[in-house]
């Protein structure tokens, strides 16, 4: 990162008026949670258990329940850091048009980010639901329930299997989300993708939908991104610490 990086960044977000963002656990290793990609992350301990196999088979479902309480409490303790309210202070600013995340640790929300403005692709860890009836509630209970039983929460209206809110692997992205996603990123007039290796698709495809348009693209990460060589700028840094830097001197 260098001085003109920042601002050449400052600059366009002056002159922008309808901002999209998209955000990867970049965002969010600032604030304990951990990532899952990184040479440190979950993946390179865990496979991951497929929504498949989770209906399907008891053992599968006790192991996802497992790998869940493991990281519970790091994300129900999780505060949200600079970068999450440097984003709050461009919806205050009323340059913030849409808020794409990729992350399930709700900790946009938490910071402010208004519900109107948020899109979470990924789903949530903040709330767990039924498979059937599709009911919600926050986790506390079927956390609590595992702990002691180890055996996987089943829905307190229904019975049926509870899950966590979250797209798991296997799962489809729900459409409506993604395509209010993609439209909100053909209207910008300036794209951030902010801590994202851009890798996961089809959520990475949201921010190029602007970019391919011509859109102003700016890339905030750590390490090379597929998409670098669309972008009009990128910064090879911590978002932590370049976003509220931009942002507050803007």
């Amino acid at each position: 990162m260098t001085t003109s990086d920042l601002d050449r960044l400052r600059e366009l977000l002056r002159g922008a008026k309808r901002v999209l963002a998209f955000t990867g656990a970049g965002m969010s290793t600032g604030s304990g949670i951990p990532d899952f990609r990184g040479p440190a992350g979950v993946w390179q301990k865990r496979t991951p258990v497929y929504y498949q196999e989770f209906i399907a088979d008891e053992d599968a479902r006790r192991e996802y329940w497992e790998y869940k309480l493991e990281n519970w409490v790091a994300f129900r303790d999780a505060k949200p850091n600079a970068a999450h309210r440097a984003l709050v202070e461009l919806e205050r600013r009323g340059t913030l048009e849409c808020l794409v995340t990729q992350n399930i640790d709700g900790l946009h929300q938490a910071a402010g980010t208004g519900r109107d403005r948020l899109i979470e692709l990924h789903g949530t860890n903040a709330e767990v639901e039924c498979v059937d009836c599709k009911r919600r509630e926050s986790p506390e209970r079927c956390m609590t329930e595992f702990e002691r039983t180890r055996e996987p929460p089943t829905c307190a209206a229904c019975g049926a299997l509870m899950k966590p809110a979250v797209v798991m692997f296997g799962q489809a992205l729900d459409m409506g989300l993604l395509g209010a996603a993609m439209r909100a990123a053909e209207r910008a007039d300036l794209i951030l993708a902010l801590g994202s290796s851009l890798v996961v698709t089809p959520a990475a495809d949201v921010p190029l939908a602007g970019a391919r348009r011509g859109t102003p693209y700016v890339i905030v990460n750590r390490g090379e991104t597929p998409h670098d060589r669309l972008a009009t700028l990128c910064i090879d840094d911590d978002v932590v610490s370049v976003l509220p830097t931009v942002i507050e001197a803007g």
